[in-house]
């Protein structure tokens, strides 16, 4: 184990104010993955369709294949081999500092894929001890490699969403309907709270992961009652851990929580969670959780985002960074993909189950547990794919590329400046800007106003444009991690005195293999073209001119052997106008 690494993992994690601090009082920004499908498995990660899509359709499929004794011992061999040490180890190694740990009730309940009895009541469920034992060992090499933990109760009973993500059994959100059901989730908190009350390395609990889609928002005022009654559990056993609370509609609304902290607050030591998928990187799609931050004085994290490209990665999770937002990606691992840290490689013949959960020929037996037993041996960390271009892209890491619309988040002075316009007879931040002299137009100079009409980074006083003609807005929505199409790329107009800032990391392991970084740009001039000048932590590096034309690459730029740390790469026009695409940090 490195010891240099996550010195900041120490004591119980706890909210202070609109912060977190560790047990010695200092501050903590959380950066971890998330481990979905392990003991919640979901459908899109094996690559099955709709009729396989929760983990109870997935181990009905399993029981008829290859029969119940041998389905046991699958599931046995899956729970163990999906997170061993050595996944803790390498992201502890790649620079996270936590993990989050989806669980679903029945995992740990035993309650069957196909429900229980309606007579059974709450005093004959058991919490299965060889299940619990599962987490006890991820704790376990969590505290050794300094990673701390939230556990996240991904699916509760009955279900808090009605989904495929919660193992719905109908579709419906039982958790809010069903009496016995929110008993239960109360009850397996305390459990799990009485368990882990002196386990410093568990961060909190997450309560609910996205509880409510808006087509079931008519119970979003049993959210808070029902939190309220798994906090008052809490602490009937555990004074010490952290409380998370996700709002409704895939965590994006925190509507139902106005009226929990005035002045009778939900608990002292609250952290406060949202999902970001499929969206705008920008500081305006996040605005609201800034000013609730504010508002309410409680720390806010990004619990789940992922599920897109590596481009967006190095936009959006630069946006939590500057914006001093704790962070969790989704996901470590899954089946087959290319926007995950590990990539499971796809079992021969897995279509023929793909096949049978639609209807088709179920496969022999015999083919079926060699399938199966493959998709075990693959899921271990030293049989997937890795991806360390993922990683680079969360944590920007040379080599990454880096869109140049994804400057800093941390306004205007500090991640961006631009200058005065010349010739136009007004200052740069008026609004609108439509009438421009012919001085202006010759030198390629636009209305300072325009990024707004992409719909992305409106409140910046930047010029962000298509690279070329076809769409009016930005869209970000690249859920199979797919690149962007040409006609999606944006691009950034820099004009005589503006710039503009990008941040990048340099790693302890980076650091020791003494291997020089250097920066390419893609830039083309605009009107009669432009001179860029790159800094790096405020030291020119080079210059060099943006000619009109096509869009052509400069460099690579050397920028030696940055220290271990945060760096800061500026792009500065000093002269006419010109075009940014992108940045790319290489290792020489």
């Amino acid at each position: 184990m490195n010891v240099e690494r996550n010195k900041e993992v120490y004591g119980f994690l706890r909210a202070d104010g609109c912060r977190l601090v560790n047990g010695r009082g200092e501050p903590v920004l959380l950066r971890g993955v998330g481990f979905g499908s392990w003991l919640l498995p979901e459908g899109y990660m094996w690559r099955f369709p709709q009729e396989g899509d929760r983990p109870r359709r997935i181990e009905i499929m399993v029981e008829r294949l290859i029969g119940a004794e041998n389905a046991k011992a699958f599931w046995d061999a899956y729970y163990n081999s999906y997170i061993i040490e050595e996944d803790i180890a390498a992201i502890a190694e790649e620079g996270f500092n936590s993990v989050r740990i989806p669980i679903n009730a029945r995992f740990l309940t035993g309650e069957g894929p196909k429900g229980r009895d309606a007579e059974e009541t709450l005093s004959d469920l058991t919490f299965d001890g060889e299940r619990l034992a599962l987490i006890d060992r991820v704790i376990d090499w969590c505290r050794s490699h300094r990673l701390y933990v939230i556990l996240d109760l991904h699916g509760a009973p009955g279900g808090q969403t009605g989904t495929n993500i919660d193992d719905s059994r109908y579709d419906h959100p039982e958790l809010f309907t069903d009496g016995k059901r929110s008993r239960e989730a109360v009850e397996l908190w305390r459990i799990l709270a009485e368990r882990y009350k002196d386990e410093w390395i568990v961060a909190g609990y997450d309560l609910l992961n996205e509880p409510l889609p808006e087509w079931f928002s008519a119970y979003n005022d049993r959210v808070l009652p029902l939190y309220k009654e798994m906090i008052a559990a809490i602490r009937e056993v555990d004074k010490e851990h952290m409380i998370i609370l996700e709002g409704v509609h895939w965590s994006t609304d925190w509507s139902i929580f106005e009226e929990a902290f005035g002045n009778d607050p939900i608990d002292g030591n609250v952290l406060l969670q949202f999902h970001k998928y499929w969206n705008n990187p920008d500081t305006e799609s996040i605005a609201h959780y800034l000013a609730c931050r504010d508002k309410w004085k409680a720390p806010i994290f990004m619990g789940e985002g992922g599920e897109n490209n590596k481009d967006w990665y190095a936009g959006a999770f630069c946006l939590f960074e500057d914006h001093e937002i704790s962070w969790n990606f989704w996901t470590w691992k899954k089946l087959d993909t290319t926007n995950s840290p590990c990539s499971i490689n796809k079992p021969e013949q897995w279509e023929l189950l793909t096949a049978f959960l639609q209807g088709g020929e179920q496969p022999d037996a015999e083919t079926a547990e060699a399938i199966l037993n493959q998709y075990l041996h693959n899921m271990k960390l030293e049989n997937c794919v890795y991806r360390p271009e993922v990683v680079r892209s969360l944590l920007r890491r040379a080599p990454v590329r880096i869109p140049a619309v994804f400057y800093g988040y941390k306004g205007e002075g500090v991640s961006y400046g631009v200058g005065e316009r010349k010739g136009a007879g007004h200052d740069v931040h008026d609004e609108p800007r439509h009438e421009l002299s012919d001085a202006d137009r010759t030198m390629g100079r636009e209305p300072r106003n325009s990024s707004a009409a992409t719909g992305f980074r409106a409140g910046d006083h930047s010029l962000i444009a298509f690279k070329q003609g076809g769409l009016q807005t930005a869209t970000f929505a690249h859920g199979g991690g797919e690149e962007w199409k040409p006609e999606e790329w944006l691009c950034l107009k820099l004009l005589e005195g503006d710039w503009y800032c990008y941040s990048f990391h340099e790693d302890i392991a980076d650091r020791r293999r003494m291997t020089e970084v250097t920066v390419s740009v893609e830039v083309q001039g605009a009107g009669q073209g432009g001179e860029l000048q790159l800094e790096l932590d405020n030291q020119q590096i080079a210059s060099f001119k943006a000619e009109p034309g096509e869009w052509r690459t400069c460099g690579p730029f050397l920028l030696g052997m940055p220290a271990a740390g945060r760096h800061e790469l500026i792009l500065r026009c000093t002269h006419g106008a010109l075009k940014a695409s992108w940045l790319l940090l290489e290792r020489g």
